[in-house]
């Protein structure tokens, strides 16, 4: 609480601003016409360490619709898995959700 002086004497309490929602980040990894879906699937299980099937959903995701949301957090962590993906020969951006 912020104390904000009055006409008197008196102090009265304000309470602060609540933060604004923190909002999460995305990684989104593009379809490309370079890497071959057995590939992408591979980075997603390597990386992600997620389980085959989710790794074949998601790059069917990217295969079929353009792009897949592959991960979510805070700025920081997508930033490391946009560099990760890119470091993989992959296309990946990141953006708030």
């Amino acid at each position: 609480m912020t104390a904000v002086p009055s006409s008197g004497a008196e102090v009265v309490e304000r309470p602060q601003e609540a933060p604004h929602e923190v909002r999460a980040w995305v990684t989104i990894v593009w379809d490309d016409p370079v890497n071959l879906m057995s590939y992408v699937t591979y980075v997603f299980q390597e990386y992600f360490r997620y389980p085959r099937t989710k790794a074949e959903k998601l790059m069917l995701r990217v295969h079929q619709e353009g792009k897949a949301v592959v991960s979510t957090g805070n700025r920081e962590e997508m930033e490391r898995d946009v560099l990760a993906m890119q470091g993989y020969n992959l296309w990946a951006t990141m953006e708030q959700a």
